[in-house]
């Protein structure tokens, strides 16, 4: 086991190239850039129109590297599940879209693996929290009021599903 460099970047997912960030990062170190960009699309293509963290850790010595790729952010995985282009600039009086329960619990378990979030409903609230901000309703409801009716037991059977 050789020295270890990681090159940390942030790429749009399954459009990794060769050419700046990663080219000029990776070149230096004396590995095939083109399997690594290669290897990163692969792992990327779901994450398609969207900024996804990634991490290619290169040892120095045999040329060999891994690829650990991120969660997209919460904004980006909500725009994308409700096809709008982007989060709403007045989100009190403008709403952009509806998440269902169904559509908020898979968001909530796509970022169960970089949250802090120790239950399902824990994690569902993080992703509520960004629909606020982003003038996005969660089961035709204001998220707060989502919220409230989690806390008070209203979606636990869904919630027991995920």
């Amino acid at each position: 086991m050789g020295e270890k460099k990681t090159v940390d970047s942030l790429i749009d997912g399954g459009k990794a190239t060769a050419g700046p960030p990663l080219g000029p990062t990776l070149g230096p170190l004396g590995v095939n850039v083109l399997q690594i960009v290669n290897k990163i699309n692969e792992l990327t293509k779901s994450y398609a129109g969207m900024k996804v963290p990634i991490k290619v850790i290169v040892d120095v010595d045999d040329k060999s590297f891994d690829v650990e790729v991120g969660t997209p952010t919460t904004s980006a995985l909500i725009v994308k599940e409700l096809g709008v282009e982007k989060g709403s600039g007045t989100p009190k009086a403008t709403k952009v879209g509806n998440l269902t329960v169904e559509q908020i619990v898979k968001l909530a378990g796509m970022k169960r693996t970089d949250s802090y979030a120790k239950t399902v409903a824990a994690a569902v609230k993080e992703v509520a929290g960004a629909c606020v901000s982003m003038g996005v309703t969660v089961d035709s409801k204001e998220p707060k009021d989502y919220i409230k009716d989690l806390d008070k037991g209203s979606y636990q059977k869904m919630l027991k599903e995920a």
